[in-house]
């Protein structure tokens, strides 16, 4: 496993990291064991940086999670979490105040059964641009909370995560310098979207540690292809299938692919793939040991055409 230095938090985290979001049965049910075991694979397979959120699951992805960290060193892992979208009983609910903030952090902990946060994120900021206070309150209020978290020795790094780029830059450009010292980031660097790419500069400028997530951009580069509520256009879906049957001709899965493609770029530090199988964790590990095959990159990217960097509004 290759390792990178995230930004300026001197933290050297794994090139490829484990999100968590699967255990908490957000794509299909699971076998908590497994989950489980899914975690152990990852650390013995050198991944170092584990994320999660309070959201994913509705609280179930912290708590299975914790089940397992409670059976691993705390020196073992990097931890991220985040505050500021959650939800109860299937019901999704969004809360940016500097309050709730500062609980958020304290019900994480004690699902996660640790008393520190390594990263703390304000999750997907787009949404609270359409409450009240718009993104200004990220700035005002929210930032501030988990701060003074990172002042307590409660947390100490911390971050924002968005789907839509520029939100991500006009929060930082409206912060005091260093108040963000991570970014995570999805969908925006993989086979279909090199979007991030083009922002790099900017990060690297500010001495912001990168995560990209969701190499398979949702199951867009994936054999089994999207679920029903994925939110990309139409035309990319046809482009990425089409990529899809190109690589299985080819007998090179498009996962596979994909994975590498994510992992190869020494620019980002690490970027994040979700699985509640430890099989498919292996797997991955695997698929990133062996060497790429940059002209299937080429061809792939070409079948998808005009379709690349296609992106939407998140959900």
């Amino acid at each position: 496993m290759e390792y990178r230095t995230l930004g300026h938090t001197g933290l050297q985290v794994s090139a490829l990291s484990f999100g968590a979001s699967s255990l908490g049965g957000v794509f299909h049910d699971i076998d908590e064991g497994r989950a489980i075991e899914a975690v152990f694979v990852a650390l013995e397979g050198g991944m170092n940086l584990i994320d999660v959120s309070p959201y994913y699951g509705h609280y179930r992805a912290e708590r299975v999670l914790g089940k397992a960290l409670r059976q691993l060193p705390r020196d073992k892992y990097i931890l991220s979490t985040k505050v500021g979208r959650y939800g109860q009983d299937g019901v999704n609910t969004w809360d940016y105040s500097g309050r709730k903030a500062q609980e958020s952090v304290a019900e994480s902990m004690d699902r996660l059964g640790v008393d520190h946060i390594d990263l703390i994120h304000v999750h997907d900021i787009e949404f609270q641009a359409s409450l009240p206070g718009g993104l200004q309150k990220i700035v005002d209020e929210t930032l501030p909370a988990l701060v003074e978290l990172k002042a307590k020795g409660l947390v100490s790094h911390v971050g924002i995560t968005d789907l839509q780029l520029k939100n991500l830059r006009w929060v930082i450009d409206h912060c005091p310098k260093g108040t963000v010292e991570t970014v995570l980031n999805f969908c925006h660097y993989c086979l279909c979207d090199t979007t991030l790419e083009d922002n790099l500069d900017y990060f690297e400028s500010h001495g912001i540690g990168l995560i990209n997530a969701s190499p398979l951009s949702m199951g867009l580069l994936s054999q089994r292809g999207v679920p029903a509520w994925h939110p990309a256009p139409k035309p990319l879906v046809e482009a990425c299938r089409r990529a899809t049957e190109h690589c299985q001709a080819k007998g090179y899965p498009i996962e596979k692919l994909a994975m590498q493609f994510a992992v190869a770029n020494p620019r980002i530090p690490s970027t994040l793939f979700s699985s509640a199988n430890p099989d498919n964790v292996r797997r991955n590990l695997q698929y990133i040991n062996e060497p790429i095959d940059m002209e299937l990159v080429q061809q792939v990217q070409q079948i998808i055409g005009n379709q690349m960097g296609t992106t939407w509004a998140n959900s």
